[in-house]
């Protein structure tokens, strides 16, 4: 009798929440404010960002029934495209894809934690942190499900705690939900699109549980459950928590400001509450690291396992996990902390990888073509609703390509480099190959 743990359902939700809700929520509405001035146009923006999200959750089910293994996009672009479609995917995500936003979120606990006891040196407490983590996961697959499981639960409640707060407090200000005069004219603006783009910056990782598919109990079961449930709890979270930043504080003193968090706790609890915001957000920032780390090194293993000149990083331990492959993803992280590249690389990595979700979720038409078998799931809504995350999606990638030429060009660029290393390795492999023969 097979006895290697498998991940629950309730695990698998944590992981799309905690990949979700990291550091964007609690610091890019300063910014929005800039173009949009209404609130219903932010509610508009933030449920849009959902809506977006639910889409492609809805997408990603039918594909993870129809493929359970574990690789996200690798493993559905692998299948239903061609196998350098998938690489191309697996290579963007396990290079840089993860490793980039382990290192940011890593930093930025390191940076809270470094306000409060100023003695502790930011680059050694995120290295701390990565180091610790990837012992959890790289070591039992029962322990680190347990850890993430407890570490989302807790951010939850936090945050639940922080809304129910901030629904209780007495405004000096006045503020409405409906609709004002401008606040059509707002949402057809470049503004409110560009906006969209880091609104749905915020809300990725909605896809997070079809990286451990192969790792979880029944996924023909619990992988969509997974993905739109916790979709659509974060999608409730980033509505309430704009509504409320923007219900406790006026405008005014939140145009512009990168700690928004802080800003509303300071009206909301006083300003000595409101200064401990940042050892808050550094607490939620674990589970975010932890989630990352947990599902990142699917894809390197899966590839590992396809590819025989990356044969070496589908090792497993006794456990069944995959230490080779989250020790290599870590060890990216760690280079990208100490060489502070890491904000260099994300201003391009969710360019290239918005392009494989866009190619992922579009491949759900060739997969009704070819008429696979998905018993037990299909998308809701099918065709409008992988229609309408197409079309949103490419029109985000439209602005961000306009907004950030130069950033979005590297990202093709590190896609062009994994061209290279797929065309390489597949003529080793063919050469080996025929010497065996």
């Amino acid at each position: 009798m097979n006895s290697t743990y498998k991940i629950g359902f309730y695990t698998a939700i944590s992981l799309v929440i905690a990949n979700m809700i990291g550091t964007g929520v609690f610091t890019s509405l300063g910014f929005q404010l800039f173009d949009l001035h209404s609130v219903f146009t932010i509610m508009v923006l933030w449920l849009l960002g959902g809506v977006i999200s639910f889409c492609g959750a809805l997408v990603y089910g039918e594909l993870g029934v129809a493929i359970p293994r574990s690789g996200g996009e690798y493993a559905y672009l692998t299948k239903l495209m061609h196998p350098s479609v998938g690489f191309l995917s697996g290579w963007v995500s396990s290079t840089v894809g993860f490793a980039a936003p382990v290192a940011l979120a890593s930093m930025a606990l390191g940076t809270y934690v470094n306000k409060i006891i100023p003695e502790i040196n930011i680059t050694v407490c995120a290295l701390s942190i990565v180091a610790i983590i990837t012992l959890i996961h790289a070591t039992n697959l029962k322990t680190g499900s347990q850890f993430q499981k407890v570490l989302t639960l807790l951010k939850l409640l936090v945050i639940v705690c922080f809304i129910v707060a901030g629904f209780m407090y007495t405004p000096q200000h006045t503020i409405t939900v409906a609709p004002q005069s401008f606040s059509w004219n707002e949402i057809m603006s470049s503004g409110f699109w560009v906006s969209l783009i880091y609104v749905s910056y915020a809300y990725s990782g909605w896809n997070a549980a079809s990286y451990i598919a192969g790792d979880m109990q029944d996924p023909k079961r619990n992988l969509p459950k997974a993905l739109l449930i916790g979709t659509l709890i974060v999608t409730v979270i980033y509505v309430l928590l704009n509504y409320i930043f923007l219900y406790s504080a006026p405008m005014s003193e939140l145009i512009g400001v990168l700690e928004i968090g802080h800003v509303s706790a300071s009206h909301i609890f006083g300003e000595v509450v409101g200064r401990s915001m940042s050892i808050v957000i550094a607490f939620l920032l674990l589970s975010s690291i932890s989630a990352m780390i947990m599902a990142g090194p699917r894809i390197i293993k899966t590839m590992g396992e396809d590819l025989s000149l990356l044969g070496f990083l589908s090792k497993t331990n006794k456990h069944d996990v995959p230490y080779v492959a989250v020790i290599t993803q870590s060890l990216i992280t760690v280079l990208l902390i100490v060489t502070a590249q890491f904000e260099a690389v994300l201003t391009f990595v969710g360019f290239s990888l918005s392009i494989f979700t866009f190619l992922t979720v579009s491949s759900v038409f060739i997969l009704r073509y070819k008429k696979v078998e998905t018993t037990g799931y299909k998308t809701w809504g099918y065709p409008v609703t992988p229609i309408i995350f197409l079309a949103l999606n490419a029109f985000t990638l439209y602005f961000v390509f306009v907004q950030k030429p130069t950033e979005s060009l590297l990202g093709l660029l590190n896609v062009a480099i994994g061209g290279v290393v797929y065309i390489t390795g597949k003529q080793l492999s063919d050469k080996k190959q025929k010497e065996v023969c």
